[in-house]
């Protein structure tokens, strides 16, 4: 049994007349009986009662009517839910993203913009370093990363859409040396324990661009696999961490915020895998600037 035949039989039941249901089901009436002749034969009985005058439904016909109508209206359901997936009206995104992508105010208004769109579709957020958003779509756990681009090896061969130019500051303890100061040079960090967030060697790469030419010994770097923890190891005065500026709106007792003028932050990106067919993730990316 096919659900053409679930389709033809209903539309029977419902005209109780062959030639309406053949007209409404836009099929010729002799087609349209011998669908329901092969209906009856996998059931093994008649379905309907037919005269000179008259079609009538046998009690058979009654139960499978039905259920022949709870079966079309799921089956019209599922064919609704899938055409909303493609289009991105429903489903799911999984979205990693390293700190800098909120405190810049990118993707809360990257996800304002597409909860306006698509309120339906389920957004599932998971804060984590920049080496694993890269890693963690690689692998599939995620569908979109925000990630800065501190290595471009790591993201090779991934989609990137470049968003913006990340200013950064330095986080410390206010009774800091460098604390007095309204901004803070690279040259003055060189002799600093740099704290960073990231779990991977490939995230300290921004302190390669604080230290250069005189280079990072690996015992003057600490990654930290959370922003909050990073704020929490300069306020506790263990080092100078190295943050975006908008780090600055999160305020932590003990510790301030001062520009490093003449360091070249790390644009921020959006990253997915090469030709996404999830219908979420292509909605999302048509809604950002130059995707």
């Amino acid at each position: 049994m096919e659900l053409r035949h679930l389709r033809y039989f209903a539309a029977v039941a419902e005209e109780l007349h062959f030639g309406r249901a053949a007209a409404r089901l836009y099929v010729t009436q002799s087609n349209l009986s011998v669908q329901i002749r092969q209906l009856e034969a996998e059931v093994g009985g008649p379905l309907f009662v037919r005269t000179s005058r008259a079609v009538e439904l046998t009690e058979s016909g009654r139960l499978l009517y039905a259920e022949a109508r709870r079966a079309l209206q799921q089956a019209e359901r599922a064919l609704h839910v899938a055409r909303q997936s493609v289009l991105g009206e429903a489903g799911s995104i999984r979205i990693g993203f390293s700190g800098v992508a909120v405190f810049s105010g990118l993707l809360p208004a990257d996800l304002r913009t597409f909860h306006d769109a698509h309120p339906h579709v389920d957004v599932e957020l998971h804060e984590l370093p920049p080496a694993a958003v890269v890693s963690d779509l690689h692998r599939g756990a995620i569908d979109l990363g925000y990630t800065p681009d501190l290595d471009p090896a790591l993201s090779a061969g991934l989609a990137q859409v470049h968003r913006t130019r990340i200013r950064m500051a330095a986080a410390l303890r206010d009774d800091h040396p460098l604390a007095g100061r309204t901004s803070i040079s690279r040259a003055a960090l060189v002799d600093e324990v740099l704290i960073m967030p990231g779990t991977h060697s490939g995230d300290a790469t921004l302190a390669d661009r604080v230290r250069s030419p005189k280079g990072v010994g690996t015992d003057r770097i600490r990654l930290v696999g959370s922003t909050l923890g990073v704020l929490a190891l300069a306020a506790a005065g263990t080092g100078v961490a190295i943050v975006p500026a908008d780090t600055e709106r999160l305020l932590v007792n003990g510790l301030v915020y001062r520009p490093i003028p003449d360091l070249d932050g790390p644009e921020l990106m959006v990253l997915t895998r090469p030709g996404e067919t999830l219908g979420t993730v292509r909605a999302f990316l048509s809604r950002l600037p130059g995707a």
